[in-house]
């Protein structure tokens, strides 16, 4: 559930040094910077309550508790912890729903652990968890309204995607499955239980339509982002080409267990960094 979006898996709980969001984040100016870092530790601190160990009702109601703040901030009364929202919400008009979507999308996990979504539901949480937060950046990175929601809806998809592509093995872990439901039955797999399914010969053949899927989310992404100043999506598009990245390396890979962790490289990072911040 991620800025770079992410359990499923969420990059939130990851530092933000350590992270392609940080990187991208940094070469923004200072206002804007400041907005989305806290937009980054909203998430973080939500993702933290919904990825806990801790008694379901108590996370419920930890995350109601936030709901219960947004508003107390939109109605011109912010808690303490989002007291220093005000001015950042007030200079890129941030729109509540967008942050109350994301706590739904956090929510998703809670109930009970999510396990085979059909592709609706899938979709559904990739939009509260990934492009409800893509919403609230674009308004931040300045992009004109339309084009800011179809950048908002694509890339973060098309992260999100990633993310679960990536994350399988450390998602079936905890419990939890992502893979869509009509994916797996396609495949021959009738069993949601993600330990098994994740030693299933046939696994590749559930994934590569979600690959498919989150390359035509990045096409659209890069689409948007040519037609649109250099400067306005100079951080979504370093997301964009990390990410884009990283499902390549999952491809090449390949899905078949044993899977080795992907990561993209120090050298390849900073490679990217260098040619898209400042073009």
């Amino acid at each position: 559930m991620t800025l770079e979006t992410a359990a499923g898996n969420a990059d939130y709980g990851a530092t933000a040094s350590g992270s392609s969001f940080y990187a991208a984040m940094r070469i923004l100016p200072h206002e804007q910077r400041e907005a989305m870092f806290q937009i980054y530790s909203f998430c973080r601190q939500v993702d933290d309550i919904a990825d806990s160990d801790g008694p379901r009702p108590e996370r419920l109601a930890a995350l109601q508790q936030w709901r219960d703040d947004i508003d107390a901030l939109y109605q011109g009364h912010p808690p303490a912890r989002l007291r220093d929202y005000v001015a950042s919400v007030r200079r890129f008009d941030l729109k509540r729903e967008d942050f109350l979507a994301i706590v739904d999308g956090m929510e998703m996990d809670v109930p009970q652990d999510i396990r085979a979504p059909d592709l609706a539901t899938l979709d559904l949480y990739c939009d509260r968890v990934a492009s409800a937060v893509g919403r609230l950046s674009v308004r931040v990175f300045g992009l004109a309204e339309d084009d800011g929601i179809l950048l908002a809806h694509h890339l973060g998809r098309a992260l999100q995607l990633t993310n679960i592509l990536r994350d399988i093995d450390e998602d079936a872990g905890i419990g939890r499955l992502y893979l869509p439901l009509e994916g797996l039955l396609h495949a021959g797999i009738t069993s949601t239980d993600p330990h098994k399914v994740i030693s299933e010969p046939a696994l590749p053949k559930v994934c590569m339509p979600l690959v498919a899927r989150a390359r035509a989310h990045f096409e659209k992404a890069d689409e948007i982002m040519r037609r649109n100043p250099r400067r306005a999506v100079r951080a979504p598009r370093i997301m964009s080409k990390y990410y884009r990245a990283i499902l390549e390396l999952l491809v090449a890979r390949g899905f078949a267990a044993p899977r080795a962790p992907v990561r993209l490289n120090k050298l390849a990072r900073l490679f990217i960094i260098l040619r898209y911040a400042f073009i």
